[in-house]
């Protein structure tokens, strides 16, 4: 993570800095650990099970891309695919997507014109297949984040002397998920902001 400042509108010269949270890496958000779906055939040499059953997003810059696992395992070794939510089993699409022959799904990097919501922000699931039968993931949300420049700024406010002013940090929506506000400042004076990333002068 990083932290970038950007001039604000104010006449006083009151700026807002901001820390990006998802940057050039991926993150994973995943929720409690739980049970792993397990299938047995009558053969006891043979099983299939998925070993991380708590994945339910992946969040990735569109300047790196992203490998996404189907992490199933089974004996004897298992078919994996991938579907879209709807049921539809995904292809490759060149340069775009792939999914290789270990099951792993990848999207390769791409510029912000690109952008293709059926690919590139979107539900899906993979499944796992042996003799012993077959299991289906849970879904997994992979989004992209677009790569593009932007800028903060600082909302002008208006308010009689010894009356309260408060200011906020105006950040693009494209973004405003992924980015905290973490100072303000004056002249270069570090100010105190609230707990909501605003600031409030008296």
């Amino acid at each position: 993570m990083w932290k970038l400042q950007y001039p604000g509108d104010l006449e006083e010269g009151v700026t807002c800095q901001k820390r990006v949270k998802v940057a050039s890496l991926q993150t994973e958000k995943a929720s409690p650990v739980l049970a792993m779906p397990i299938v047995f055939s009558e053969d006891l040499h043979a099983s299939l099970y998925f070993v991380n059953a708590s994945l339910q997003e992946v969040v990735f810059a569109s300047t790196t891309g992203t490998l996404v696992p189907c992490p199933a395992a089974g004996i004897p070794p298992v078919t994996l695919r991938w579907y879209l939510a709807t049921g539809e089993e995904i292809y490759d699409v060149p340069g775009i997507r792939h999914v290789h022959p270990n099951g792993t799904l990848q999207i390769f990097p791409f510029p912000p014109s690109s952008f293709n919501n059926l690919i590139h922000d979107n539900t899906y699931y993979c499944t796992a297949e042996n003799p012993s039968g077959k299991i289906r993931s849970q879904d997994v949300h992979i989004k992209a984040v677009l790569r593009e420049p932007y800028t903060v700024r600082v909302e002008d406010q208006k308010a009689m002397r010894g009356n309260v002013a408060v200011f906020k940090c105006i950040i693009p929506s494209s973004v405003e998920a992924y980015i905290t506000v973490v100072s303000w400042e004056k002249d270069t004076v570090s100010l105190v902001s609230d707990n909501t990333g605003g600031l409030i002068t008296w």
